[in-house]
């Protein structure tokens, strides 16, 4: 299904029932190289001669609870054709998120998942496909983006499949956002020629999402869905959407934001079965308000991606842009640089914000087109030509496709951006972009990026980055445990840390005792000291899931070590194998595997997941019987003296806006206020 890539190749058999739909597909998926497939649905061959398979209902039920949320989705697929078929689902995940379950219902036969080495579960899968039997296959193809595989849709019959997964949620300026994604990006014009994509609910459409918090919650927002709120028992806020019929094309986001005036804090929810096995702990720090705002002037340059993904987007872009240049200050100074296969600059050279020169810059962004590929390298380099030591520089990137011309090593990227002081402030939009390469270019940098949806609301985000950029950040930021022996953590050091950013923190212990956290970081020309201790439990059951979020984080880390060359290939893949099978996540490298109970037996496949599921729902009911625990550790000490930053309140408005209006609303602000190093931002 996949090759040494992470792209598409054929299954090396096909089943009988499938040749005349996929014999086409299977010859061709191994020459799509590039391909990924950018919404959920059902995919056939364009030139097939079978009816599509019909999605009958689409059901998603989700729990927020406390750092990380557990997403279900339910479907079921009907296959209106004289003969049974195989079915391909494609399914977008978001950013971190682990898939740890998958489940197929054929007529009497329920079907569970288990993760194992993707070679062993193709062989498997094609061998009980080729024998008519029931079977299912999950597997990664590109970033996040899944393939499910579902070897027999019974003729004028139906099949239903529910797969689960796990994130973890981080709050900003005390907003927190969830984002079910679905949405089509456009970037892949050779997939979307050969592939018919199936994505219409012709039954039920729901969303039910369920937040638990443990600090009290003041609203919820849901742009371009209206949906009904309650609160159930325990006191936790029920949002419930219902549609008869609907499109898969519209990502779902929810907004929930806490009350003013909470602490500064440190929260840490740890999950350990008992005293003789190691622990995990999730460790999430939201540091008090102690930043100062800024004002002074600066050099902005605009990256702008114009390659023929951009199409339809490009006029919303450009208006953006061109709000942002009509705020400049004269003082100010900008350039423009487009890209697509190789880098154009618009400007001649740094332009002062005069009325005369933004004019002009006006009506040259009006001659703006989209075609051709996505250089990024070209016109990142192309943003660092003539820069002033005595200036403060700060790159704008907005794009929405995957680097695929030019220089596309992340270690070039890389170099690129820690030889240069400048910082990037990324904006990927749709859910295609090349998140963990857009990660590297702006860490790199000391700046930050922002996935976008397409979906997304504009007023929401504009109070998100209006308190980052009023303000000074922390430089040189570092965490230190020390106390209980612990290991296998996530990075402990960052360039730097912006105002109402939180910090997420995995990692394991050996056992139970005291532990003081450290955090330091450089501020307006001195150094900060904050210290917090606590005790990590002897048993604490009700969070196993925190296992495979803590598997997750370790195996990106090893891919973004890999992919900078800090590791072997051959270290990092047997490493993220292990890992994957332990923790039963699928991986570059390992896949799901979908039978029944008696022919895991048959092959010898060992029950893990089936353990770690059970363990995990267990845990869950539990939860869900009781009232949410509040995970602060440094109630007694307070780690942090001020209240936790909140957005400023802004008004009017709703629904959905498109992604490059928000970026323009970014940028505007960003422009306005962000600050050289020398001045502590």
């Amino acid at each position: 299904m996949k090759n040494e890539q992470n792209k598409y190749h054929p299954l090396s058999s096909l089943s009988e029932k499938w040749k005349r739909t996929l014999c086409v597909a299977a010859t061709l998926l191994g020459t799509l190289g590039t391909s990924h497939l950018h919404a959920a649905g059902v995919l056939t061959p364009a030139d097939s001669s079978m009816q599509s398979l019909e999605i009958r209902d689409h059901q998603v039920k989700v729990t927020i609870n406390n750092g990380f949320s557990r997403t279900e989705m339910s479907q079921s697929f009907y296959n209106p054709n004289q003969r049974e078929l195989e079915a391909l689902y494609t399914f977008p995940l978001p950013e971190h998120a682990s898939l740890s379950e998958m489940t197929i219902w054929a007529g009497e036969v329920e079907l569970h998942g288990e993760v194992v080495e993707s070679k062993q579960a193709e062989a498997i899968y094609e061998e009980e496909s080729s024998r008519g039997n029931d079977a299912a296959l999950a597997q990664k193809s590109s970033y996040q983006r899944f393939e499910f595989w579902v070897s027999t849709v019974p003729a004028q019959g139906e099949v239903r499949m529910s797969v689960v997964y796990y994130q973890p949620l981080i709050l900003d300026t005390g907003i927190g956002s969830y984002r079910y994604p679905l949405e089509e990006a456009g970037t892949d014009h050779a997939a979307e020629q050969f592939w018919t994509r199936n994505e219409t609910v012709t039954g039920n459409f729901s969303i039910e999402v369920e937040v638990k918090s443990a600090w009290p919650l003041k609203g919820i927002r849901t742009p371009g869905f209206q949906g009904s709120q309650t609160t159930d028992a325990e006191g936790d806020l029920v949002y419930s959407y219902q549609s008869p019929g609907a499109n898969l094309s519209q990502d779902f986001i929810l907004y929930y934001m806490l009350e003013d005036n909470l602490p500064g804090r440190v929260e840490v929810i740890p999950y350990r079965e008992n005293g003789e096995k190691q622990g995990t702990f999730m460790c999430v720090i939201t540091p008090g308000t102690d930043l100062q705002p800024l004002n002074s002037g600066s050099d902005y340059v605009f990256v702008l991606d114009v390659s023929g993904s951009m199409q339809g987007k490009l006029h919303t872009l450009a208006e953006g842009v061109k709000q942002t240049i009509q705020s400049f200050r004269p003082e100010d100074r900008f350039r423009i640089i487009i890209f697509n296969d190789t880098a154009t600059e618009l400007t001649r050279d740094w332009t002062p914000a005069t009325a005369e020169q933004v004019n002009h810059a006006l009506s040259t962004i009006d001659t703006i087109k989209s075609g051709g590929g996505t250089n990024l390298y070209s016109g990142l380099k192309s943003a660092l030509n003539g820069m002033n030591d005595d200036r403060a520089t700060s790159v704008i990137l907005v794009t929405d496709g995957v680097t695929n011309t030019g220089e596309l090593s992340p270690q070039a990227f890389e170099k690129l951006m820690t030889h240069n002081d400048i910082r990037v402030f990324g904006f990927l939009l749709g859910n295609s972009g090349n998140w963990p390469l857009m990660k590297t270019i702006c860490d790199a940098s000391g700046g930050f990026y922002k996935s976008v949806s397409n979906s997304d609301d504009i007023i929401g985000q504009i109070l998100l980055a209006k308190s980052k950029v009023l303000y000074e950040a922390m430089h040189d930021v570092e965490l230190k445990l020390s106390g209980v022996k612990t290991f296998d953590l996530s990075p402990m050091k960052f360039r730097k840390v912006y105002r109402g950013q939180q910090l997420v923190l995995f990692g394991r212990y050996s056992e139970a005792g005291p532990a003081k956290l450290t955090l330091k970081a450089r501020m307006t020309g001195e150094d900060r000291e904050y210290t917090t201790e606590f005790t990590f439990p002897e048993t604490d059951t009700l969070n196993p899931e925190l296992e495979r979020l803590w598997a997750m984080d370790m195996i990106e880390t090893m891919e973004w070590k890999k992919s900078l060359g800090r590791s072997s290939p051959s270290e990092s893949e047997s490493a993220i194998t292990d890992l994957s099978l332990q923790y039963q996540l699928v991986t570059d490298y390992t896949s799901m595997l979908v039978l029944s109970d008696e022919t895991f037996a048959q092959h010898g496949v060992d029950r893990r997941n089936q353990k770690r599921i059970s363990n995990e729902h267990k845990a869950q009911s539990k939860r869900n019987k009781t009232s949410i625990i509040n995970r602060r550790v440094d109630q007694n000490k307070p780690t942090y003296q001020h209240s936790a930053p909140r957005t400023p309140s802004g008004g009017g408005g709703g629904g959905a806006v498109h992604p490059l209006a928000i970026a323009g609303v970014f940028l505007l602000l960003l422009l306005k206020h962000f600050r050289k190093p020398n001045s502590e931002n």
